[in-house]
């Protein structure tokens, strides 16, 4: 077998399989092709999304305008029973501009701590000429901008160049998600194919863009593509299964009467699919990186040695990853495991319901790629690294 070098930035240069490689780059050539050839199959025009979707209409005979609140009191006149607060608020604009109106918040609102010179926005409804104003939101967006400003600058302080290839890379694969995955599956696309060319163009970009063009590179990204088919294959399989109909809660039947041609088991599967990249990204790098660090380290070891190395990482990185994903899904639905102490039935049994068997099946679905991405992006890793050789002697 031939051979030749991998440089691969700021890791070790490794001597690399010349067999290994073509393969490797070969295989990829063709997934890549698929995928950009499923996006230019798959991609809704204008019209057909305009067609499918049936928009909410603006509120009749009223318009959303911005008021800064002035004042907050407790209790509503006219109003007994439960939580309510009166916030003295200043339009910004429309016809009232600059004078006080009253708006009520009732329910959870009262308990989300508005105080005066908070920004919100209000409904004004006329009504015989009296104009009524109600509430609507918080205007929350200069809090995120500002979490999103220390986001960046973390990223590019820690992480440098590659934290900021990173974002450029997050920054397309959210437009890919939002462009065409979603509109996609909001046409009736048909939703594995949708799910398999988006996430994998996404896996393209994301790595290269962020850990850069190699070998290194490509193998970690073969072992994320083999991992997200098995993910899929297992998801379809459990979904037929287990019966799942993607109608977990009002949500999904809100959406349907918006957008009646969305495939719902089909919707199941593309959050199955996409749920599992971000983690399985983290996990097949870190996989390739450790083999290629144990060759440059260990260059009279053999494939096997190195494969066994590499595994003994893995299952270590396999063993928090669990937890990651355990423990996010858990505080995501937080609210919904409080609900099960006022239930009779056993937590078992709850798992007949779509709400809780759906996210079991995302679940695991989703651990049992991500685990068994390790073994194949290890496998794959060793494989491409050249043979063993012998110690320099002096």
């Amino acid at each position: 077998m031939g051979h030749g070098h991998s440089h691969t930035g700021d890791h070790a240069v490794v001597e690399v399989g010349q067999r290994a490689r073509t393969i490797l780059i070969g295989f990829l050539a063709v997934v890549g092709v698929l995928a950009v050839a499923g996006l230019i199959w798959l991609w809704p025009s204008a019209a057909e999304v305009e067609s499918a979707i049936h928009k909410i209409p603006a509120v009749e005979g009223g318009s959303y305008l911005t008021a800064t609140i002035e004042s907050v009191q407790d209790g509503c006149d006219g109003l007994s029973g439960g939580a309510c607060k009166t916030v003295t608020v200043i339009p910004d604009d429309g016809p009232e501009a600059g004078q006080p109106q009253d708006v009520l918040l009732d329910g959870g609102t009262v308990h989300s701590g508005l105080r005066a010179g908070d920004s919100i926005e209000v409904i004004r409804l006329d009504g015989n000429g009296d104009p009524f104003y109600s509430f609507s939101g918080v205007n929350r967006l200069p809090v995120i901008a500002v979490l999103t400003v220390f986001f960046v600058a973390a990223v590019i302080a820690v992480a440098r160049w590659k934290g900021l290839f990173a974002l450029v890379g997050l920054v397309i694969a959210a437009w890919v998600l939002m462009s065409f995955m979603l509109p996609a599956i909001i046409v009736g696309k048909p939703g594995m194919p949708v799910a398999l060319a988006g996430s994998t163009v996404i896996m393209f970009i994301v790595l290269y863009v962020a850990h850069g063009i190699s070998l290194r590179t490509s193998a970690a990204l073969a072992g994320t593509l083999l991992g997200l088919g098995v993910t899929t294959a297992l998801g379809a399989f459990a979904v037929g299964a287990a019966r799942l109909s993607g109608f977990a809660d009002e949500n999904e039947y809100d959406l349907a009467q918006l957008a009646p041609a969305i495939n719902f088991q089909d919707l199941l599967m593309v959050g199955i699919i996409v749920g599992g990249l971000g983690v399985l990204n983290d996990v097949t790098i870190t996989q390739a990186s450790a083999v290629w660090e144990l060759r440059a380290a260990a260059p009279g070891w053999s494939r096997a040695k190195v494969f066994a190395a590499g595994m003994r990482i893995g299952r270590d990185h396999i063993a928090s990853t669990i937890y990651t994903i355990v423990f996010a899904y858990a505080g995501a639905a937080l609210t919904v495991l409080l609900l099960l102490h006022f239930t009779t039935r056993q937590p078992l049994a709850l798992l007949g319901n779509e709400l809780f068997g759906g996210e079991a099946v995302r679940t695991l679905a989703s651990a049992i790629g991500l685990i068994l991405a390790v073994p194949i992006t290890t496998g794959i890793a060793a494989l491409t690294v050249g043979p063993p050789r012998a110690a320099p002697t002096d």
